[in-house]
C-alpha cells in the first residue's frame, strides 16, 4: 500500500540509549512518531528496517489505503489478496492518469484588482502538453470509455481515489441517503471499479 513514510535512525543522530549510566529521555523521542501520531493512524501502519539501523514507519492514511489495508488483514487466502492487491494497482494507477492529466484543483489566491474575464490564451482547461493529453485519454477510457467503468462509478472512484473523500461522502454523491448504506454501496462500487480497471489494462 502506499502511504506516508517516516523513518528514524537514532544511531546516526548521536541519541546514546543511556547517558552516565541511566537511561537518556531524548532516546525514545528518536525511536518514532509519537503516540498520538500513532492513535491518529488507528492502526493503518506498518513497521519496516530498510537493513541500514532505521525503523520505518509506513502509514496509510489515504481513504483508498485504509481500506485496503483494513481488507488484506480480513482476507483468508492468497487468491483473495492478490485479487485485492490487483483492485489496489488499477485504481493507483486511476489516480496516476487523474493527476498527470493536470485534473486536480489548484490551490491560488485571487488578485482583486484583476478585471476577471477569459483568457484564452492561457488554455484553461485544455491539456498543456502531450504528456497531459496521454494521461487525459487514458483517464478518459478508463472512467468513460466503452470497457471502463461508467459514470456514477467514476463519481464514487473520482471521490475516494482522486479527491481522498470518505466512503460514507462518496456514497451520499450518487444519491444514498443512509449513512451505512452510503458507506457500503461506495465500497462496492470502489472494488468493482477496479476489477473492471484491472481486466482494462491487463493487471495480473
Amino acid at each position: 500500500m502506499q502511504g506516508q513514510t517516516l523513518s528514524k535512525n537514532f544511531r546516526r543522530n548521536g541519541i546514546r540509549s543511556k547517558f552516565n549510566g541511566q537511561p537518556n529521555p531524548l532516546h525514545p523521542m528518536m525511536a518514532g512518531p509519537t503516540a498520538e501520531r500513532l492513535a491518529k493512524a488507528e492502526n493503518h501502519y506498518a513497521v519496516g528496517d530498510d537493513q541500514r539501523g532505521n525503523r520505518v514507519y509506513h502509514f496509510h492514511d489515504c481513504p483508498i489505503d485504509r481500506l485496503y489495508s483494513r481488507l488484506t488483514r480480513q482476507a483468508k487466502s492468497l487468491s483473495a489478496e492478490q485479487g485485492l492487491r490487483r483492485e489496489y494497482i488499477a485504481l493507483v494507477k486511476y489516480r496516476h492518469h487523474w493527476f498527470s492529466a493536470g485534473l486536480q484543483d489548484a490551490i491560488g489566491s485571487a488578485d482583486l484588482n484583476r478585471i476577471f474575464a477569459s483568457d484564452p490564451g492561457s488554455m484553461s482547461g485544455m491539456a498543456k502538453s502531450e504528456r497531459q493529453a496521454h494521461h487525459r485519454q487514458q483517464y478518459r477510457q478508463a472512467r468513460d470509455g466503452e470497457n471502463g467503468i461508467g459514470h456514477k462509478a467514476g463519481i464514487v472512484v473520482d471521490n475516494v481515489v482522486c479527491a481522498e473523500m470518505s466512503l460514507e461522502t462518496a456514497g451520499y454523491s450518487v444519491g444514498f441517503n443512509s449513512r451505512t448504506h452510503a458507506r457500503d454501496k461506495a465500497e462496492e462500487m470502489l472494488r468493482e471499479s477496479g476489477r473492471k480497471l484491472a481486466r482494462l489494462w491487463g493487471i495480473s
